[in-house]
């Protein structure tokens, strides 16, 4: 079995959304299997704690998903141009997985959704992008043969799967837009089966 690892923060849910049609995306392929995950608030105050399991949602990471993952796919709603706190939070504890090498040769990609149509969509996938490049990750995109990337009036890009949420959340994920994010998830997959053997 092929394991994907779709590791998402979402604070209004269109972020969930994505990440649950990427994960879609991953199981098209035979053999593999998404795995869902998400990561605790990051809070300003330094006595508040989340609980242990998510109220509602996909399970909190664990460095062992991570370790375990054949494959990894990153989503986060953009933050001025940039990945979530809570997401950057996450990764900057992976140094002994850096140290080690374990993620070395694994494909990765990433997904963002942000309230405006040049809210720094491709901004944000590369800041993404850029500690999985660290960890000497194989970084993958969707390429123009889905067609979707040269037809979207709204989300989607060559660097990553994407959607425009709009200010109050109120756009749903358009036909490009889906697509892409089950390219996105099915290309991770079949490149991780290609990469294990």
């Amino acid at each position: 079995m092929t394991k994907i690892l779709v590791l998402y923060y979402s604070r209004h849910g269109a972020t969930l959304e994505l990440a649950n049609r990427v994960a879609r995306g991953v199981e098209l392929v035979e053999g593999a299997e998404a795995i869902i995950r998400t990561v605790p608030e990051v809070s300003t105050v330094c006595e508040a704690s989340e609980p242990a399991i998510p109220e509602q949602g996909a399970p909190y990471v664990t460095i062992d998903d991570l370790k375990n993952a054949d494959g990894l796919i990153l989503g986060s709603p953009t933050r001025f141009g940039l990945m979530a706190a809570p997401l950057k939070y996450f990764l900057e504890q992976t140094s002994p997985q850096w140290l080690s090498g374990s993620l070395i040769g694994k494909p990765a990609a990433a997904f963002t959704s942000t309230s405006s149509m040049h809210g720094g969509q491709e901004a944000t996938l590369l800041s993404m992008l850029l500690p999985l490049l660290h960890h000497g990750m194989v970084i993958a995109g969707v390429p123009y043969s889905t067609a979707a990337v040269m037809t979207t009036q709204t989300g989607g890009t060559p660097y990553g799967a994407s959607h425009v949420a709009g200010v109050d959340n109120q756009n749903r994920v358009s036909d490009e837009e889906h697509t892409i994010c089950l390219a996105l998830g099915k290309r991770i997959a079949e490149l991780a089966d290609k990469l294990k053997k």
